[in-house]
């Protein structure tokens, strides 16, 4: 999906306040505003409870409507329920392009997975314990651990070397195939694909877990990859196309 399509997509925001912590709201809803346009924003929670007062202080400034939702029965969590009931809901408006749950509990992984059916895309927001199941029933997944990275209790992910990476054999694995599954019929990989194929194999890689803003420069740090930088007709800017130092030119 190309910059200005995903600008102009239409999305529907819903937060898990139970299992989603309130600092994140600034740096969430920066990243969700790069994917599209929050349409409708909803946070889900018992807000009688003391421990959402972290959340309670930023609904205003933030624009996010609240959810209550008592706690009727000890063990069961009617938070989950009335996300997923207004999920469905809102999808059969037709409104929308898109969902952005927020939360780390994989409760919501058959949503994530009914609302792909659609043909909607599901961007998914979580902790890095985040189970497995629900990271891959989204399209894209982000781990809300990057969006606290400049708050001064949190450290960003430091860079690490070529020689560090290269031992990361499953960073290999998941680009080397990229670039491959990538490749034109001169031997090369443009970028743009190379991050398409990427997102299909894992939606929870992000290059900003390796401390670099942009994909391209986790692959010049891995030093595994020849670049080009091609200018084409009409492009704003320049190119980037990758090869496996492996192959020959």
């Amino acid at each position: 999906m190309n910059d200005d399509k995903m600008n102009q997509t239409k999305l529907a925001v819903l937060i898990d306040a139970d299992n989603t912590p309130a600092r994140i709201v600034s740096g969430l809803l920066a990243e969700i505003a790069k994917l599209g346009i929050a349409s409708v924003k909803r946070i889900y929670g018992d807000w009688t409870n003391p421990h959402l007062k972290g959340w309670k202080e930023s609904l205003l400034e933030y624009s996010i409507i609240p959810i209550q939702q008592f706690g009727y029965t000890v063990g069961k969590n009617a938070t989950d329920t009335a996300m997923i009931i207004d999920a469905m809901d809102l999808l059969y408006t037709e409104k929308f392009d898109g969902f952005c749950i927020v939360s780390s509990d994989s409760d919501f992984t058959s949503l994530a997975a009914r609302i792909r059916e659609e043909g909607l895309i599901v961007f998914g927001f979580g902790e890095v314990k985040t189970p497995r199941p629900f990271v891959a029933a989204c399209d894209k997944f982000i781990y809300t651990e990057i969006l606290r990275a400049d708050e001064s209790s949190e450290q960003p992910q430091s860079r690490k070397s070529a020689a560090i990476l290269k031992q990361d054999t499953k960073l290999v694995s998941l680009l080397r195939n990229a670039v491959e599954d990538s490749t034109d019929d001169t031997g090369w990989a443009y970028l743009g694909n190379i991050g398409q194929n990427i997102a299909k194999r894992d939606p929870a890689f992000d290059s900003r877990n390796y401390g670099h803003k942009k994909l391209g420069g986790l692959i010049d740090a891995t030093d595994l990859f020849r670049k080009e930088e091609r200018v084409l007709n009409n492009s704003p800017g320049k190119l980037l196309y990758y090869m496996d130092k492996r192959k020959r030119k």
